[in-house]
């Protein structure tokens, strides 16, 4: 815990102001705010309730939250560049080296020429939303149709589909499942539904989601590299200390989580441009990335701080307005003011 006279306190008691009128605003149930600087004081409040359709709870400090694409850069981004730097992968070769049956029937197409860095920077043409839980409910089967289809080509976007594939080759490599492989120190790929924020009334599984994945594709694939993954904000903020110090040690991973691929996007992470979810007012240090269940961490390399936002905003509906992505640039302005 950080001391009263501690630099985090003005800018954590704005941030977390913000959040709390949202709350009481009835825009978003809860959540927990947190920052942490390079030496590991932090500051954590949360705000709330957890749940309040099927049950009602109020929001903890230790709450598990359903950390949605969060998972790209805590888990997979983390996996893959740890490969990279090890010399087990190049970034610059296709994932057909992990996954040689990618596309097996078509073999000049586009798809077998994307490469591991593409889509850690998600610059390939694969579309941004594909609903392949409609596909059917065999995990193998979703992982072959994934592997077969003849995907839209497009303009580069952000989309799931790169990370999916990131998992399939992390899954090839270790020949396991991605729910069996080790999520990080102080996450994991379920939670106890009692410690966790609830989020969405999924109409397709027909019940409140909480303690499972969010994500239908997740859900349905048993696991992936896009989605997945449960932590709480210690937890979120003690993998943020890890990279903090890992700059300042000069780690190779860290170096290629900060490296430029755009103008929008890290290996893995966005980096600032006009109307991201870090504000207006971050420096070229920082990165950052969000999850749709209402999840969010940024880093400041510069200052030696991060700052993290988890909210259980999808609950019980992602179809009304919670106002999350001017929240989130609302908390990041003010922060960088002070």
């Amino acid at each position: 815990m950080a001391e009263a006279s501690s630099p985090l306190l003005t800018p954590f008691d704005s941030g977390f102001g913000l959040l709390k009128n949202a709350v009481e605003d009835g825009r978003i149930p809860g959540g927990v705010f947190g920052m942490i600087d390079r030496e590991g004081k932090r500051l954590t409040r949360a705000v709330g309730h957890a749940q309040t359709v099927g049950g009602e709870r109020p929001m903890m400090l230790d709450t598990w939250f359903d950390l949605a694409s969060l998972t790209k850069v805590i888990f997979t981004t983390r996996k893959i560049l740890e490969l990279a730097v090890s010399g087990a992968i190049d970034l610059d070769s296709s994932i057909t080296t992990l996954i040689p049956d990618f596309r097996q029937y078509a073999p000049d197409c586009w798809e077998r020429k994307v490469t591991f860095r593409q889509c850690l920077g998600h610059q390939t043409p694969f579309p941004a939303v594909e609903p392949v839980y409609t596909y059917g409910d065999d995990p193998d089967r979703l992982r072959a149709f994934v592997l077969q289809r003849e995907w839209r080509h497009g303009e580069p976007a952000y989309s799931d589909i790169n990370y999916i594939l990131l998992g399939i080759a992390l899954e090839r490599l270790e020949a396991k499942r991605i729910r069996e492989m080790d999520a990080g120190a102080g996450f994991a790929f379920e939670s106890t539904p009692e410690k966790t924020a609830a989020t969405e009334f999924c109409t397709w599984r027909n019940r409140i989601i909480c303690g499972e994945v969010h994500d239908e594709n997740c859900y349905a694939l048993q696991g992936s590299g896009h989605a997945g993954l449960f932590g709480t904000v210690d937890a979120v903020l003690d993998y943020a200390q890890s990279l903090l110090i890992g700059n300042e040690n000069g780690d190779p991973v860290v170096r290629l989580m900060r490296q430029p691929l755009s103008d929008k996007r890290t290996h893995g992470w966005e980096r600032p441009y006009e109307g991201w979810s870090g504000g207006a007012l971050c420096n070229d240090s920082i990165i950052g990335h969000t999850g749709f269940t209402g999840t969010g961490l940024w880093i400041d390399f510069d200052r030696g701080r991060a700052w993290t936002l988890l909210t259980n905003r999808v609950h019980p509906s992602r179809h009304v307005d919670s106002g999350i992505f001017a929240l989130r640039a609302a908390i990041g302005d003010m922060i960088n003011t002070h």
